[in-house]
């Protein structure tokens, strides 16, 4: 039997409303002066009123700062931007809230507060990443799940790809769950962003790696999504949609401590090249990369199908995996997340670059079953 090392996420905070209770927070994590960082979209919408709210508007003795310019696909910039300004200020604390992207940002920065100046392209030469400012997120989007995670995905300015940069040290000290700082994301996002949660939810699963306890906690996730997701893009005031959402989002990113799989290592370059968002990259990948790795390992997506709700635990491993993928083909057609990549602007002559970087993306390294450079460019074009 292997050995494997296991983990599991820090203090969470969930129901409507939560976001109230953060001055009583800052206060037992001592902080009294948060910087918070988030994106340019999300200063005008009513959750970042809620968050103003509970920070008060005379900070009740919490002075703030905010740095409100992480891109959707956040970049080297947004990192060591919000840094400066933490040094500045004198702050002592993070916030962030938003998307995975303001989430990835606010968690990095602390490394730049520590090293300023700092190559992030060396981050894994630096061994020492104690004693990091105390970090609290707050998502606004159930996609990512990086509000759970140890890592920051980063596209750097040396290579101009995406880095995951992880480190126990990044791992949130507190997160806020709370769904009614979801109900004004729109429907197009809330699609995109399910998505993201689905397909992490599924390559987890599928992933090689030993790790049971990441198993169940991806198949729940998958039932969760699967019954919240549709419900939260038909009404985005359900309240009830919204928090299984979050914590189903919560759930994949968990899970993915086991690791991924070829979707991402696709993803990842549609956004870095593209400027695709992340969850609808992976929706539009994620059907064919099912196929293709159902075709080289019958059954694989059998317990998935049952956390779907089908009826499959007596199927031929070969009809399992067909009504599993039919059924996610359908699920993601019912969100208009099946278009090809094509009427989203990908270009036949962009593929070489994109499969030289989904080729050097470690997620596929960890695929259900192995994938050659022919097989990252057969995919794309199986999808283009």
């Amino acid at each position: 039997m292997s050995h494997a090392t296991f983990a599991f996420p820090t203090t969470s905070r969930f129901g409507a409303g939560v976001t109230t209770e953060l001055p009583e927070h800052l206060n037992k994590l001592g902080i009294r002066r948060p910087l918070v960082v988030t994106d340019p979209g999300l200063v005008p919408t009513d959750a970042f009123r809620r968050l103003e709210s509970a920070l008060g508007e005379d900070g009740r003795g919490v002075r703030w700062h905010l740095y409100a310019g992480v891109h959707p696909n956040p970049i080297e910039a947004d990192v060591r931007e919000p840094a400066e300004l933490f040094r500045r200020e004198q702050c002592d604390g993070v916030i962030a809230i938003g998307g995975g992207s303001a989430l990835d940002a606010g968690k990095a920065a602390r490394l730049l507060v520590k090293r300023p100046g700092f190559d992030l392209a060396k981050f894994y030469d630096e061994k020492d990443w104690s004693g990091l400012a105390p970090f609290i997120a707050i998502p606004t989007t159930a996609g990512t799940g990086s509000e759970m995670g140890r890592s920051s995905v980063i596209t750097l300015d040396a290579t101009r790809r995406k880095a995951v940069l992880f480190h126990p040290e990044l791992m949130a000290k507190l997160v806020l769950l709370d769904p009614e700082l979801t109900i004004g994301l729109p429907p197009k996002l809330t699609a995109a962003t399910g998505a993201d949660a689905l397909t992490h939810c599924i390559e987890s699963y599928t992933c090689p790696v030993f790790h049971p306890m990441c198993d169940g906690i991806a198949l729940e996730g998958i039932h969760l999504i699967v019954d919240a997701l549709p419900r939260a893009f038909r009404d985005g005031g359900d309240l009830d949609a919204r928090g299984k959402m979050l914590i189903a989002a919560g759930m994949g990113a968990i899970a993915f401590q086991k690791d991924l799989g070829v979707v991402h290592s696709l993803a990842h370059p549609l956004s870095t090249i593209c400027g695709m968002h992340h969850g609808t990259a992976n929706a539009l990948c994620l059907v064919a990369c099912m196929k293709f790795c159902a075709a080289r390992k019958p059954g694989l997506y059998r317990r998935v199908g049952v956390a779907c709700g089908l009826d499959v635990l007596k199927c031929s491993d070969t009809d399992a995996d067909r009504r599993t993928i039919d059924f996610v083909a359908g699920f993601l057609a019912g969100l208009n997340l099946n278009q090809r990549l094509a009427e989203l602007g990908v270009k036949r002559d962009q593929l070489d670059a994109l499969v030289e970087q989904a080729w050097a993306d470690p997620c596929h390294k960890t695929n259900a079953v192995p994938v050659t450079p022919d097989d990252l460019r057969a995919l794309y074009l199986e999808v283009l």
